[in-house]
């Protein structure tokens, strides 16, 4: 599958002057909104809600921070509030890929298009 990258712009849920507007990866296999922590004061005082082990695509452990709320606009899809992951990252070529999982992908209504790479609108939320 190639990569899916969209345009995000978050919000502090409770204080909209902290914002950040930048490209993340589509990443079906994370859970979480997933941000670098050096990113973590661009979003002004956000509430602290846990701290989890976080297990990452080299099968290593690392610790993360469960913050919110934040308002998250993926590209085209409907504004939602959710929580964002905070984790030490490395840049790349000077800069960070920030991460979209599948939960804020489903609040949005959002779903991977295999074919087209890119993502597309679910009519209908599922409760099933």
């Amino acid at each position: 599958m190639g990569r899916i990258v969209v345009e995000v712009t978050l919000e502090n849920g409770l204080d909209s002057s902290y914002s950040i507007h930048c490209n993340a990866l589509v990443d079906t296999g994370a859970a979480y909104l997933t941000l670098p922590n050096a990113w973590r004061e661009r979003l002004g005082n956000l509430r602290e809600l846990d701290k989890v082990e976080v297990e990452i695509a080299d099968q290593s452990i690392i610790q993360g921070v469960i913050c919110g709320p934040v308002l998250l606009n993926i590209a085209r899809f409907r504004p939602i509030l959710t929580e964002v992951l905070f984790i030490d990252m490395q840049p790349e070529e000077g800069s960070y890929e920030p991460l979209i999982g599948y939960i804020p992908l489903e609040q949005a209504q959002a779903a991977v298009d295999m074919l087209g790479h890119r993502l597309i609108k679910v009519s209908r939320v599922d409760l099933k």
